[in-house]
This record gives C-alpha cells, structure tokens and sequence, in this order.
C-alpha cells in the first residue's frame, strides 16, 4: 500500500469507503468509528466494548488501510484460527491474515513469514507465550508494525476474571521490537481492571472509548440448583432446533452432562482443555454449522465465537467472578434477538470454589473470595439484576424495573429501609473508611473477631445495634447503599468501602429519604440437587400434592407389613415425595425420574405405586409433565460398573477408592447410592475384616427393629460410642441391600 498521510486515512470518504469495500457495510456501529480514527491517528486506544458490540474492525479496518503489518496479540489457539479464516473471507489474498503459534509446523512457520516480508499480510496474530520467543522478536524486528492490538485486555489483570500472568509481559516485549500504538480491547473491565490494564501496558494516557454493558435483550434469571439437569433437558426440549451453550466449572460434568443430553435426544458436543485439540476444533466448527444445538463446556469455550444466534447460555455452575459471568451470558443473542441467560446456583459450589483456592498465595486467594463474594451478591439479591450488573461495571441504570429479568418480571414485597439505612452509614461512619463489607457487617451484628478487637470497635456505642437483624439483611443494606451512591467502594485497593459526600448528606438532618429493600432469596435450604424441596415445578413446598404423599405413606407401610421390611428399606421419603412431582405411571419413569429408584428397586416394588399414582391422575384430572421423562445414563458417573465389578472380585475397598482418585468418603456416598437404586452388593468379605461379628448383628437388628429412618447419624447416637459411623455405613449397606434388593 502506497505511503498515506494520517489525515487521509482518517478522512471520512476513505474512511467510509474502505469500510464498504473491505466488509460490505456502509455504517459503524456504536462509537467503532470514533476508536478507529483514533487508532488511525496513531493514537493509543483503550476499548471498552461488550460481546457482540464489533470490537475485532476496530482493529482490523485500520489493520487493512495502515501501512505494515498489525501485531494482534490473542490469548487462545481456536480464537486466532477463527478470526483469521473470518479476515480471509474479506479479501482476495490469503495471506491477509495469519498467525504464529505452537500449532504451526516449521514449513507453515516458513510460509508465514514469507507472506510477511512479501507484504501481503496486514495482521499477524500471537498468542503471548508465542511473542515472547526470542526468534519471533528478531523477526518482527525486521518489518514495519503499524500498531498493536492486545485482544481480551482482561487477562493482564490479576483482578479480571480469566488473568494470564504471561499478558503481564506484553510491554516489555513490545517495546523491544518496535515502537507503535496500542490498542487494548477487551468485553468486561471493572473501573479497577480498567486501570490495571492501563497501567501495566504503560497507556494511562491512552483514549478510553466506553460502550454502555447493558444488552436489553437479555433475560437474566437464577434458579435453585434443584434438579438442575432435569430442568436443563426440559428447558431445551421446550425450545426445538434453538442454539444454545451449557457452562459447567469442571471437565467431568461437562462430559457426564453432555452424554445425558444425546441420551435424550439432544444434538450435543462437549468442549473443554482435556480433549485433544482436533476433536475440539471439530466439535466447535459442529456448532458453528449448526450440525448440533447445544455445546457444553468449560469456560475454555466461547471466546470471540462469532455465532450470533445463541438463543440461551445455561450456567450448570455459578461462575467464579461476574466478569466471567457477563462475558459468558454475552454470547446469548448477539443478533439482538432472544437471549436468556439462565443460572443455576447453590451455595456449595461457592464452598467448592473457595476450597479449590487453598494452596494459592494469599493476595490470589483474598482477591478470589472478593470476586465470589460478588457473584454470591449478585445470585442472592432480589434486586433488578441488570442493574446490579451495570452498577459493578460503574455504569448507572436509572430504570427502576427492567422488565427482563427475574427479580423484575417476579418482583418480591419491598419493604422500608430507610433506618437500616442510617444506622449502617452510622456505624461506617463511625469506623472510618479502610474496611471491608464482612467487618462493617461485623460491627453490626456485635461480633467480637480478633480484627475487631484490635481496632476496639467492640467498645464502640454502636457496636451490634444491628444485631436484631443478620448478616443477609446487612449485605443487601449495603449493596443498596453502593447503588444509590451513599457509598463508595474504594477502585485502587478493592472492597474498602467509606462513606459518600451523598452518604453525610443523608445522615444531616433532613436528608433521608425512603429506602425501599426487598428480602434476599435464601438457597441454603434447596442447594441439593438430588432434593425435591422446593423445586420450581411443586405446587406450593416440599410435596407437590401432600394429599398424594399421604396415600403413598399409607401404601409404604402396607408393603413394608407384607414384605417384613422397615417402610425406609421400601422407598425413602425423598422418593415418595419425588413421585407427588412427576406422577410416574410406569416403571420406566419411575427408574429414570425419581431420586433413589434404579431398575431394580422399580421392579420390585414399584408396581403398587404407579398404579396408585395413575389412578389418582385420572380421577383428579392431574395434567402429568410429560416433558420430564428423563433417560438416564447407564454409568452415570463412570465409577458405578468398575465398583459393581471390583466388589464381585472381592477387592479391598482402598484399592478400589485409589483406582478411581476417590476418598472413602466418596467410595462409600457411590455404593450407598449403587444399592440405594436398587442394585445388590454383597461386601461381607470386607465387613469380615472391618467390624467385629457382634457389632454387625448388634447394627442390624437397630435397623431392622428400631430404626425409624435409615439415618447414619442417629444410629450412632442410638447405639453408642463404641460404634464408629465407618462401621455402621458398611453394615447399614449389607442391610440395604439384602432388605431392600
């Protein structure tokens, strides 16, 4: 390309014209022309644009009208082969785009670098390991850069949600091989990433271009972690032929999730780091080309996928910060067409995440748990979820009700808050600034820690005059006083929290005003997914229809008085109350719908109960859900065959608990749950060397004569301490399964 003045590249008929001739448009979109004629004037530029809203021509327009080569810098292999083979679709030449990776055998790397030199190739893109070799650096010392382009900006930032310590590098590299703009992109920035970014890539003074985050098609909603995969394969089958992504945090049940969805019909591929790399590729080009509806992954997933019509993004897991949270949701109608964004969450698995924390350096850790902390907040909070979104990305909404999102579309009774309100901007106050939201509610509820000790806040006047209330209710006094502004949540050293000039204002005599609060969703009680309390299809609590529960207690005990068994060993009352949901009238759903019930318990005692069941619809008109007949997979967990058959081989049970990584804990919860299905184990052979002969009689006839339930931890209290609860659960499974199978 011929030498061009910036003024000529920026001027608007050039600018317009190459825009039509490279990619077919004739306008930009949001404020991409403002960031490009700042990169045209060899400005460097800070972007700032949610998923969908065209960050790549920001970069790739100017790419193609600058004079030398654009250093793209992108951290994942997939997302460089897509937008390179997107840029050769706008161009005659082939070598308008390439990139330089691990992936690229030697003569590939040749070819490259001679379509480099040769001047055909106006981006070239890296990933960061990739830039920092020392035979790339004397490389690109040789051609002229135009600019740098540092994609998905976020993972310099210790406090972005998807950090990558080797972005940390990028200045320094850069500035070894030659002087040039930077542009930094990226979809999800807090103000204090912002600033991270800025300043590790040395462009404080860069340009900061900033679309609003708020995507108005969006629906977003969280749901109890109640049956969720029931609820996933429902809510797919609802909508037919329907592009869809399914996150999950680990790469097991992204494999057992996807397995359950072909089993039941749905055209689905899984997705995630542990698949080798052409398999990946493949499943991924599937659901480009809509060869499959569903893709269920691991956050490696999605990441500059231009597919614009992903009609739902399902969160399995709670992710670990909201950053990830909204760049994932994000990639749900891009289109501007329909988009739900539906989460399942429980508490546990923030306990999970928490625990996997451990071992990491204390400055990881403490910023892990503030970006949970956050997420918690954001699931728990019955305020407009929008919102709260926008207000963490420093962006206010000043609708009181979006009218597409749960909290909204569901809002729940509100309540006057203005005197919780004083009383916590009181007690802030009082404090002073340089504490976080955990020990501000500390001081309210009268907690005396160590850390409150040593500031004496406990001698403080205020000090637990918010106790009649808990933690819940304080957590959502101050999240509402960060949204009204009353206060402020400290950028550069994150969490601490002071009071707002509106905060003092508040507090001068006068100037209060209503506070309206609505009370926080509680999980804590519906966490389980195998639980049916509370789930979204009953009918008003724990049992769908507690007139139909009553009759299948009634019909238990009958079963139990002919068969000689405690009604426990028949069904369990989980399973008796799964039944008042699904109304199962054959003993297919029974096996594959009701929690506790395999094949063989099914067919042994189902038969009484579906008949119950079935003539209890007909006579009342009960319309069943249909949809949820769900098939299960054989070997669900993958362990459930190789325990069966190592305990016919009379293994000893370490040995089979190392062979598969599992504690003995975990060992034990999966044979409980092998015979409490229906399936018979025979394990005397390990009870012979575990417990005393007298212990196991004295075990089993607690079972069978007084027990009520077949509760572990009131055996113990019922037989003593000379009982350990080891050596009741392997007696209490020999029970199980001789009585119950």
């Amino acid at each position: 390309m011929a030498n061009r003045t910036t003024s000529h590249y920026s001027s608007s008929d050039f600018l317009y014209e190459s825009l039509k001739r490279h990619f077919g448009f004739s306008q930009f979109k949001g404020n991409q022309e403002e960031v490009i004629r700042n990169v045209l004037a060899g400005n460097d530029t800070f972007v700032l644009m949610p998923t969908g809203g065209g960050k790549s021509l920001c970069y790739q327009l100017p790419a193609l009208m600058m004079e030398g080569v654009a250093i793209v810098i992108s951290p994942l292999i997939a997302l460089m082969k897509n937008q390179v083979d997107a840029m050769r679709t706008f161009s005659m030449e082939d070598g308008v785009a390439h990139f330089l990776n691990s992936s690229l055998n030697k003569s590939a790397v040749q070819k490259v670098r001679e379509d480099v030199l040769a001047g055909k190739t106006k981006l070239l893109y890296f990933a960061p390991e990739s830039l920092t070799k020392e035979e790339n650096v004397e490389f690109l010392r040789k051609i002229k850069v135009s600019f740098y382009a540092i994609d998905e900006a976020h993972c310099i930032s210790e406090w972005g949600h998807d950090f990558r310590p080797e972005y940390r590098r990028i200045r320094p590299i850069i500035s070894e091989i030659a002087q040039a703009p930077v542009i930094a992109l990226t979809a999800t920035a807090t103000p204090k990433v912002q600033l991270d970014i800025q300043k590790n890539l040395g462009m404080q003074h860069a340009k900061v271009f900033k679309s609003s985050f708020n995507r108005a098609n969006l629906y977003y909603e969280v749901r109890p972690k109640v049956n969720a995969t029931k609820e996933i394969i429902k809510y797919i089958k609802q909508n037919p032929g329907k592009s869809g992504i399914i996150y999950c945090l680990s790469r097991k049940k992204v494999e057992e999730l996807a397995e359950l969805l072909v089993v039941n019909g749905i055209k689905a591929l899984p997705y995630h780091a542990g698949i080798d790399a052409a398999t990946r590729a493949a499943n991924q080009d599937k659901f480009l080309m809509e060869e499959v509806d569903v893709i269920v992954a691991t956050i490696a997933f999605g990441m500059g996928i231009d597919k614009p019509d992903v009609r739902y993004v399902i969160h399995y897991d709670i992710p670990k910060s909201l950053e990830g949270y909204y760049q994932e949701t994000g990639r749900a109608g891009r289109d501007g067409g329909e988009g739900r964004c539906i989460t399942f969450y429980s508490y546990k698995d923030i306990q999970k995440l928490e625990k996997f924390m451990q071992g990491k350096p204390v400055a990881e850790q403490e910023i892990g748990r503030l970006l949970l902390q956050e997420t918690v907040s954001y699931a728990e909070s019955a305020m407009c979820r929008r919102r709260m979104l926008l207000h963490y990305f420093g962006e206010e909404y000043g609708v009181p009700n979006c009218d597409c999102c749960d909290n909204c579309c569901n809002p729940r009774e509100e309540f006057e808050a203005q005197e919780a309100m004083r009383l916590m901007l009181e007690t802030l106050a009082v404090i002073g600034g340089g504490f976080k939201a955990d020990y501000l509610e500390a001081v309210l509820l009268g907690r005396t820690t160590n850390l409150v000790k040593s500031y004496k806040h406990h001698q403080l006047e205020l000090f637990g005059a918010g106790a009649e209330h808990d933690a819940h209710f304080w957590n959502a006094v101050i999240r509402q006083g960060l949204i009204l502004g009353l206060v402020d949540k400290d950028i550069e050293n994150y969490g601490l929290l002071s009071i707002s000039d509106a905060g003092r204002a508040f507090l001068a005599p006068g100037g209060a005003f209503s506070v309206k609060l609505v009370a926080d969703h509680r999980y804590e009680e519906v966490d389980d997914e195998d639980s049916v309390a509370a789930h979204p299809g009953a009918k008003g609590g724990a049992a769908a229809d507690p007139v139909l529960l009553d009759m299948l207690f009634d019909l238990r005990k009958e079963v139990a008085r002919k068969s000689g068994y405690k009604p426990y060993v028949i069904f369990s009352e989980d399973s008796l109350k799964d039944m008042t949901i699904y109304y199962p009238v054959t003993l297919e759903e029974m096996q594959n719908n009701i929690s506790g019930v395999g094949e063989g318990k099914a067919k042994r005692y189902g038969q009484p109960f579906i008949k119950l069941i079935a003539r209890y619809v007909e006579e009342n008109g009960i319309e069943r859900p249909q949809e949820m007949v769900v098939k299960s997979i054989v070997n669900k967990s993958g362990n459930k065959v190789f325990i069966i058959q190592s305990i016919d081989r009379r293994m000893d049970f370490e040995d089979i608990a190392d062979a598969k990584g599992l504690t003995m804990d975990e060992l034990m919860d999966e044979i409980e749950a092998i015979v409490g299905s229906g399936t018979k184990l025979n394990i005397d052979y390990y009870i012979a060397e575990m417990v005393d002969e007298d212990k196991v009689v004295d075990i089993i006839d607690y079972f069978t004569e007084d027990a009520e339930t077949d509760s572990v931890s009131d055996a113990v209290r019922e037989l003593g301490g000379d009982y350990t609860e080891e050596e009741i659960r392997l007696v209490r499974v020999k029970f199980l399964s001789e009585a119950g199978n």
